[in-house]
């Protein structure tokens, strides 16, 4: 990330190179990758030098879905023109690397743009009645490459959160049956806690204390079980973050101190930001937590 920041695209290069066959792997490095190159007009200089690197033509999908996400956020003038370019690099990259993943999962990310499901393959039916009509064959071709990615669950879990937001908790009681025990998908339900903290009153929410009544005490319980038992090292960051705050609003603090020594100097800002009284009070929040948790103090109440 430091060379790609200072314009060096060579050990990217070797580094997605060794990745390729790990597709788990090859997803997540790849989107975070892609959030630095973004920054930068580094893929620019790679191109003149090697322009038919696998791995630049999956970088450059990222990138320009990055930034058609970004100018639809932002309302920008040239939103439309940029969704565009990037679902033509997203089913370019699918027709020329068959078997990857991630221009599938880039093409979820962009589902979120069309609200009104305009798009035909944004209204493929499912088998279960259940959910709506939805992006389902865009996750079906992301998972029969990669059968437990995990962007690939988070961005239908964050397209219905958008779009439809009562299909959101559905479409994760149908994962979780099926995801394989110990694996970071069984992280999902704790995002769907924090969003609904998010969106009842808060003063609400705090008072009867969320965190310690069904669904969401089990929820905490079920992903911690999960984890105990996983390969060391693979949950991501973020996933263990969420996994510390639920078993410290739910007042698990053997647990939660678990998972913070694990966590050890790293963080992200989520859910904190999510969660605490103000984005800028993230890190607070955060170290409070750690503190009642080591100090097996059963105070929480976020």
């Amino acid at each position: 990330m430091d060379d790609l920041r200072a314009g060096r695209w060579l050990s990217t290069q070797r580094l997605l190179a060794s990745t390729a066959r790990q597709s788990g792997l090859w997803t997540s490095r790849t989107q975070v990758l892609a959030l630095v190159a973004a920054r930068s007009t580094v893929l620019s200089d790679w191109a003149c030098e090697d322009p038919d690197d696998p791995g630049l033509a999956v970088l450059r999908t990222r990138v320009l879905v990055e930034h058609a996400l970004a100018a639809a956020g932002a309302d920008s003038p040239g939103a439309e023109r940029l969704e565009w370019e990037a679902r033509e690099s997203c089913w370019a990259a699918a027709r020329a690397v068959p078997l990857d993943p991630v221009p599938w999962v880039c093409l979820l990310a962009l589902a979120v743009l069309d609200r009104t499901r305009q798009r035909p393959e944004h209204r493929h039916g499912t088998s279960d009645p259940m959910l709506p009509p939805g992006p389902w064959g865009l996750l079906d071709e992301a998972l029969r490459r990669d059968p437990g990615n995990r962007e690939a669950h988070h961005r239908m879990l964050r397209y219905w959160q958008r779009v439809y937001r009562p299909a959101a908790a559905d479409f994760v009681n149908v994962v979780m049956p099926t995801a394989a025990f110990g694996s970071p998908l069984a992280a999902l339900p704790l995002y769907l806690s924090v969003d609904h903290y998010r969106n009842e009153p808060r003063r609400n929410a705090v008072v009867l204390r969320q965190w310690l009544r069904e669904p969401h005490f089990s929820r905490a319980q079920r992903a911690y079980e999960s984890w105990a038992v996983s390969e060391p090292g693979s949950w991501p960051v973020v996933d263990l973050s969420y996994l510390a705050h639920a078993l410290w609003a739910s007042a698990r603090m053997d647990a939660a101190v678990e998972v913070f020594g694990v966590l050890g100097q790293f963080a992200s800002r989520a859910p904190w930001s999510l969660v605490a009284e103000s984005s800028d009070r993230a890190e607070e929040l955060l170290l409070t937590a750690r503190q009642q948790a080591f100090a097996g103090r059963a105070t929480a109440l976020a």
